[in-house]
């Protein structure tokens, strides 16, 4: 009799653990047949019209035209400390399926200077999508008409040239900047007047003539160098880059100077995000990318196809990592080690 009792109370928990199991498995795959579901979030870390907010705003639309996702994907500006505010405000939305946001350099090298106390390793990584590349443009009527003529007057005289740009000192516009001042030959890197406009006017400041030189993303100056506001003087690309008149800027390798600056740009998730939706989007990110829609956005805006998954993004941020720590540390802005 005991024997039975024992025998009965063993196939009772037999069953209640298999339904649990079947229960668990079953809200697991209900959730990733689902998602995504509900209206997304998608953030640009930065104040409308520049790299960080075309391409996500381009992203979105590509992923509604091809109709690889049909839930809204609403896009919002979070800007503030080149990236650390929405670095931040990542922080608090842990494991949530909905956040995806648009990052490059900046989210390594704003830890990495002390700007931020967050960095690629508090996100998710999901995908590296494109190349950029950095550009310096002055005014139409400017002295200088190429980038060796503005490295030889900083040989001479360090202070001889207002650069300007809207990332902060010692992340993406600056160092881009002082890696091809280096590569020039220039020294006294330290002493080259770099002005930050983190409020995103540092192209109404050129236009006012208040610096002499703006760096930053080649997307980020594409209409007034159509429009014929203002003369870009190199592209920080290994050959030329782009359409019509981007393809006409010369690059820094023509003019003598031997280095290329890549601003990548990838798609981050919240810290901790569900497997599901990490699996979602390494299936649709990879999809789209091989999309005619998305080629002919790359194509437009200079863009250079650099697709990398998951895991290979996750491995190349922590290379780039070191390789920008070898950069700060150069002209003494290595804060975080």
């Amino acid at each position: 009799m005991k024997f039975r009792k024992a025998l009965s109370t063993m196939m009772a928990l037999t069953v209640v653990g298999a339904m649990t199991l079947t229960g668990c498995t079953g809200a697991a795959t209900s959730d990733a047949a689902s998602y995504p579901k509900g209206a997304l979030e998608f953030i640009a870390p930065s104040g409308a019209g520049g790299g960080w907010d075309l391409t996500i705003r381009t992203v979105a639309k590509v992923l509604k035209d091809t109709d690889l996702v049909s839930v809204p994907m609403p896009v919002t500006n979070n800007a503030g400390s080149g990236g650390g505010v929405n670095l931040a405000y990542m922080q608090t939305q842990k494991g949530s399926e909905k956040l995806i946001s648009v990052y490059s350099p900046p989210i390594l090298l704003i830890e990495l200077n002390g700007s931020s106390e967050y960095g690629y390793e508090n996100t998710t990584p999901l995908a590296r999508l494109i190349t950029d590349y950095g550009a310096f443009a002055v005014p139409k009527d400017s002295e200088y008409k190429n980038i060796t003529e503005v490295m030889e007057a900083l040989k001479a005289d360090p202070k001889s040239v207002k650069i300007g740009g809207n990332s902060a000192a010692g992340s993406m516009d600056h160092i881009q900047f002082l890696i091809v001042a280096k590569a020039a030959g220039v020294e006294n890197l330290k002493e080259i007047d770099y002005i930050s406009f983190q409020d995103g006017t540092a192209t109404a400041q050129i236009l006012g003539g208040h610096i002499d030189l703006l760096t930053t993303g080649l997307g980020d100056i594409q209409a007034l160098v159509e429009s014929g506001d203002l003369n870009a003087l190199a592209v920080t690309a290994g050959e030329r880059v782009g359409e019509g008149v981007l393809a006409e800027i010369p690059t820094v390798k023509e003019q003598g100077i031997d280095v290329v600056f890549e601003n990548w740009r990838g798609l981050f998730g919240a810290p901790e995000m569900p497997e599901h939706a990490v699996e979602f989007w390494q299936e649709t990110l990879a999809k789209m990318v091989e999309t005619e829609e998305w080629k002919t956005e790359a194509a437009k805006h200079g863009w250079a196809p650099a697709y990398l998954g998951k895991e290979e993004f996750t491995e190349f941020l922590k290379k780039t990592n070191e390789d920008y720590k070898v950069i700060l540390e150069e002209i003494g802005l290595l804060v975080n080690n």
